[in-house]
């Protein structure tokens, strides 16, 4: 009990400050990672993408604990059954090969890749 309602109040805490920071950002508009990115970026940045990503997941999967949103509510819980038995790197070799295949959708953001092409299909 007093682990979730420390992050509870770490993501609380975590979403002021970044909501207080947000102000500009917002104005200039936030880049989306896409294929055009993606291909151009080293190994070592893929990665470190997709373990932000993992990161994000999981601090919502410890936020709401024995209570998960369902599917109408977050794409959290279908996200996170979708990627079960992925590794960063079998997910970046998935997206890698994905736009290999598809040099002509580089405009394509990597989340979509990532939803539609990995996600969707494990979770139909």
């Amino acid at each position: 009990m007093t682990t979730r309602r420390g992050w509870r109040a770490l993501l609380a805490a975590a979403c002021m400050v970044l909501a207080g920071g947000l102000g500009s950002v917002q104005a200039q508009g936030v880049p989306i990672v896409t294929g055009d990115h993606w291909t151009k970026s080293s190994v070592d940045q893929k990665k470190a993408y997709l373990l932000g990503i993992g990161n994000l997941l999981q601090v919502e999967v410890e936020y709401f604990g024995n209570n998960p949103p369902s599917d109408a509510q977050s794409f959290v819980p279908r996200m996170s059954r979708g990627l079960r038995g992925e590794s960063p790197d079998s997910v970046r070799g998935k997206i890698d090969a994905w736009y290999a295949a598809n040099p002509s959708r580089l405009s394509r953001p990597v989340l979509e890749v990532v939803w539609t092409e990995i996600v969707v299909p494990k979770t139909k």
